[in-house]
């Protein structure tokens, strides 16, 4: 069973994307914000995909995926998040990110891109 990291200050969306994740039969992890995604990582997780908030308090998700790309060099990781600017998507993959979905994130469309950065797994 593949392992998702979801980092993320909203319980709410934690807990619709832990649901489409869940039913689409990953295991999912959460945390929520990067310090105690990062705290989970040096804990040993190794997740085969993160998605995670750009906007978050203590450590966002810029800063924490700079972080996880020392732990997690071939991991993909997703930015999701409301800003839709163009110098924002840059830093992110600078940074490492594999890609970017913007909130709010249906199931349908969430798996839709977790399946184009994890093809061998073809979950529905």
């Amino acid at each position: 069973m593949k392992t998702v990291l979801l980092v993320d200050d909203s319980v709410t969306m934690l807990k619709s994307l832990q649901t489409a994740l869940e039913i689409s039969g990953f295991k999912v992890a959460t945390a929520t914000d990067g310090e105690a995604a990062m705290r989970l990582l040096r804990g040993g997780l190794r997740p085969d995909l993160v998605i995670t908030d750009i906007n978050m308090p203590h450590m966002d998700g810029l800063t924490f995926i700079r972080h996880a790309r020392q732990t997690l060099r071939f991991t993909p990781i997703l930015a999701l998040t409301t800003e839709g600017q163009r110098a924002k998507r840059d830093e992110a993959k600078q940074l490492g990110a594999t890609g970017w979905i913007l909130k709010p994130a249906l199931g349908s469309d969430l798996m839709k891109v977790v399946n184009q950065v994890l093809p061998t797994l073809m979950v529905a």
